[in-house]
């Protein structure tokens, strides 16, 4: 396929699949379609790993944002799998209409083509406003279920999203100011390659204000702390499917929009350094959401404070630069994108099965349910940073570069990782060993989406190809200090 296609399939893909999956009657057609959809996506995507199509004042690839394409389109293929037979049971239980599912179906595509569009885009402004549609769209997929518990939760994802999307135009106004005497009005102003190539002669003073606003505005998409109070009940509301997504991907696609300003930032030599800043905000997301899963109660909450944990090593790593903090950095974040939309797999199936989401009442999963308590079992010892998973490879990938250039801060993040991980150890204890006098019967090929995911990040934990590894350190090498 070539790479020009490729590219505009990303886009071209989901968005007529989108279109198209509005019309369609069936659960079961639309389903299947769905998941077509994401695989040729998923073979668009792949392609680009291999072949560049040039660059436009629109869009463009690059390395950077091939890795998250690739990441994006893997756990949108899974996570439609996955979501084929846990709608189905939604259909059952909650009595959705024919109108539901297709609404949904289709904000899943348009959801895929929004991140897409935001991950390809060249121009800051686009790149603004598909970050927008995404967030807009999983708002409304996140109150699908139009209880009280869920419209509250949307509603407030609306209001705290939309004040970190207008902090975000803000600092990309602000942006677009810095270039304009440089490379004069209009598009050029605004394309990411344009911008990087000129940064060193931009006014500092803007740029300075400007990243202030983006890393709030992006960093609330993100997820980081104290800007994350929407995540938690995003996560518990929504479908399972759409927690995934949120936790795999779209978390993702606001934090490479944090990485495509910081190189714009950090080629002036007049600005002050964006990581420390990126470094304070993931520390301290490290810090609370760790003595935050302690005291949750709900299953789903639970692992959207984990969520919020990651994001924060991931961001502390790359405001941390270098080649092997970057290195850590993307791998962690592949890692947790697939192990944290498993665990949302094997959650998913729990609260159907179990017809809770309260981890009180979550009792004995290895007897009642044994492969998925093991398989559930394994994701969270990996999520929890346990060799031999890629979590422990990465994390202990952040930990050493901190230790070589910052050492003093190796102590909080110590303590950080360590306290997440005790609290969700002990989560884990009575959720899959403890007593239960009941057995349910799940069949073994629709935890497959979950098997695979595990498998890779197992394999990662041992074994990373040397293409794969070459493919990050030079990603790593984009990124800089």
């Amino acid at each position: 396929m070539p790479a020009e296609l490729a590219m505009a399939g990303l886009l071209a893909i989901p968005g007529g699949g989108a279109l198209l999956l509005l019309l369609l009657p069936g659960y079961r057609v639309s389903a299947l379609l769905n998941s077509l959809v994401c695989a040729a996506t998923l073979v668009c995507a792949a392609t680009l790993y291999a072949a560049r199509p040039a660059g436009g004042i629109y869009l463009a690839v690059d390395d950077l944002n091939t890795v998250f394409l690739i990441i994006n389109a893997l756990v949108g293929l899974s996570t439609s799998l996955f979501s084929a037979g846990y709608i189905a049971h939604e259909i059952e239980t909650r009595h959705l209409t024919a109108s539901y599912i297709r609404f949904y179906h289709a904000m899943y595509q348009f959801l895929m083509f929004s991140m897409n569009l935001a991950l390809l885009a060249n121009n800051i402004g686009l790149m603004w406003v598909a970050v927008e549609a995404s967030t807009l769209t999983t708002v409304v997929m996140v109150g699908i279920y139009r209880s009280a518990a869920a419209l509250e939760a949307a509603w407030k994802y609306f209001i705290l999203g939309s004040v970190g999307i207008a902090l975000a135009l803000f600092g990309t106004i602000l942006v677009y100011l810095a270039a304009q005497p440089v490379l004069g009005e209009g598009l050029p102003a605004m394309a990411w390659d344009r911008l990087l190539a000129n940064a060193a002669v931009f006014d500092p003073a803007l740029l300075n204000l400007a990243f202030v606003f983006l890393l709030l505005g992006y960093g609330t998409k993100v997820g980081l702390a104290p800007m994350h109070a929407w995540l938690p009940d995003a996560h518990a509301e929504g479908p399972t499917p759409i927690s995934a997504v949120l936790s795999g991907l779209l978390l993702n696609v606001a934090l490479f929009a944090l990485l495509r300003f910081k190189l714009i930032v950090a080629g002036n030599p007049g600005v002050l350094a964006p990581g420390p800043l990126m470094m304070a905000l993931g520390l301290a997301s490290v810090l609370l959401a760790g003595f935050m899963l302690y005291r949750r109660r709900d299953i789903k909450r639970l692992f959207a404070y984990s969520s919020i944990e990651h994001m924060g090593i991931i961001t502390f790593a790359f405001g941390l630069g270098g080649p092997l903090a970057n290195f850590a950095g993307l791998l962690h974040m592949a890692m947790h994108s697939l192990t944290k939309s498993a665990i949302f797999y094997g959650v998913g199936y729990v609260s159907q099965l179990e017809g809770t989401q309260q981890i009180a009442d979550i009792r004995g999963l290895t007897r009642s349910q044994p492969l998925l308590g093991w398989m559930l079992v394994a994701a969270v010892v990996a999520i929890a940073g346990l060799p031999p998973f890629g979590v422990f490879t990465s994390e202990f990938l952040v930990v050493t570069s901190t230790f070589a250039r910052m050492p003093l801060l190796t102590v909080p993040l110590a303590i950080g990782l360590m306290v997440g991980f005790g609290a969700l150890l002990m989560r884990l204890q009575g959720m899959a060993f403890g007593d239960t006098t009941h057995r349910h019967e799940l069949p073994a090929w629709r935890l497959l989406p979950m098997f695979v995911h595990l498998a890779l990040v197992a394999i990662a934990g041992v074994f990373i190809p040397e293409p794969i590894t070459a493919w990050f350190r030079q990603v790593a090498a984009v990124l800089g200090g």
